[in-house]
């Protein structure tokens, strides 16, 4: 891990090519907040591709017009939920529509890091 980030909404684990977050309990995610989590990608991934994982362990709600912001960020390639809540595997079927790239659930961090190194080499020049 390069370094950790205990923000308002959420606590942020930056790693070389990937960025595991946990959004705080009870926060309804806003695009507002994607400004805190712009700046702080443009610090660690300035043109380095990466892959976002969410670690759904706490119970919080998700404006899907976040994933439509964030799909503008050209070097975030993808986005992989870890969650086993059978809630939040419906909720990402349907986030799955606003985010224009990859976007995949799973019931582990292991297997989401897998799928991560996977996206990583189909987009290496």
């Amino acid at each position: 891990m390069i370094t950790s980030y205990a923000l308002e909404f959420c606590d942020l684990d930056v790693y070389d090519d990937y960025v595991v977050s946990r959004i705080h309990e009870g926060i309804t995610t806003k695009p507002e907040m994607l400004k805190v989590f712009f700046k702080l990608m443009d610090i660690h991934y300035k043109n380095k591709p990466f892959v976002y994982v969410s670690h759904r362990v706490h119970s919080f709600s998700i404006n899907p017009a976040i994933h439509a912001e964030s799909s503008k960020i050209p070097n975030l390639l993808g986005i992989a939920v870890v969650s086993s809540d059978p809630m939040q595997i419906e909720q990402v079927k349907m986030e799955k529509f606003f985010f224009k790239k990859d976007f995949e659930i799973f019931d582990t961090i292991e297997k989401a890091l897998k799928w991560k190194e996977e996206i990583l080499n189909t987009h290496k020049d």
